[in-house]
């Protein structure tokens, strides 16, 4: 077991690698989203992998497949909002209860915030998400996404492998 010095800077660091790998997670998303808003008109699509793959600009004003998207607009924006903050408080929460337990989980969790972060300033500034990823075979279509849910699926997914493979060596 390190010294009380030597935890406080591996405490310090695991801060640092959170805010930054969520920090770059943030500029990618906000990024991506606005080239999208600048290249393309709102339900614009253009391929980019013919049967496969297009770039498609639209709002998504509900949640993960678009639930909720057709509710009642005067609640469903402080909903998210609401909703993503709890989130967020949850993640640093968990965050601070597996840090210790190596870096793969402070990536998930970095991940997990950032892909949050993004998703909320877009709420916040627009009262809906800006998605453009679509992945599709023939006329069968996964919900489109961003580079926040990306970030937030992969980060789930670390998290999941963390505790596989701490499983496993016990």
């Amino acid at each position: 077991m390190g010294s009380k010095a030597q935890m406080k800077q591996k405490a310090g660091q695991s801060f640092f690698l959170l805010f930054f790998v969520a920090g770059l997670i943030v500029l990618a998303d906000q990024v991506s989203k606005w080239i999208i808003k600048g290249s393309f008109d709102l339900y614009e699509i253009k391929t980019v992998i013919p049967g496969f793959f297009n770039l498609t600009y639209f709002h998504n004003k509900g949640a993960a497949f678009g639930i909720l998207a057709n509710a009642d607009s005067s609640w469903r924006s402080y909903f998210f909002i609401g909703v993503a903050l709890l989130a967020l408080g949850f993640v640093f929460y968990a965050f601070l209860q597996f840090r210790n337990r190596g870096v793969f989980y402070v990536y998930a969790f970095s991940l997990i915030a950032g892909g949050a972060v993004g998703n909320l300033i877009d709420r916040i500034r627009f009262g809906s998400v800006v998605d453009f990823l679509d992945f599709y075979i023939k006329q069968y279509h996964w919900p489109a996404f961003n580079v926040a849910d990306s970030a937030i699926v992969v980060g789930v997914g670390l998290f999941l492998l963390g505790g596989f493979f701490e499983k496993e060596k016990e």
